[in-house]
């Protein structure tokens, strides 16, 4: 199912079909643009400075830099500068995501088995 947009831009009409799914990424930009707030956006394949891979990942540099030192997040050194790809770093996000709900979880059940009233 697609959304039929009709566009006319000065005497010429423009007819395209919208995929549901770019509609809602529209109207989610939209809302963060009408909330005030910036948008980053980059190409899939997009290298990040570590500044950029953490602003993304709401963490301080020093707490990825750390990371990326531990081996939990794959980068390269371009001379001195660490790079991040971005498709490594949702990676990273989607796995730390995981393991913060899969903990919440637990904490849940053990307060129901400890009848905390939750």
């Amino acid at each position: 199912m697609f959304i039929r947009l009709v566009a006319k831009l000065g005497r010429k009409e423009t007819e395209i079909e919208i995929p549901p799914s770019a509609v809602q990424l529209l109207g989610a930009l939209l809302t963060e643009f009408a909330k005030g707030n910036a948008v980053p956006m980059f190409p899939v394949h997009a290298e990040l400075t570590t500044q950029q891979a953490s602003d993304l990942l709401g963490v301080s540099r020093p707490f990825l830099v750390q990371q990326l030192e531990k081996g939990a997040l794959p980068f390269r050194k371009v001379g001195t500068h660490r790079r991040v790809l971005l498709k490594d770093l949702m990676e990273y996000k989607e796995s730390m995501d995981r393991k913060r709900h899969e903990a919440l979880d637990e904490l849940a059940a053990q307060a129901q088995e400890l009848d905390m009233g939750y």
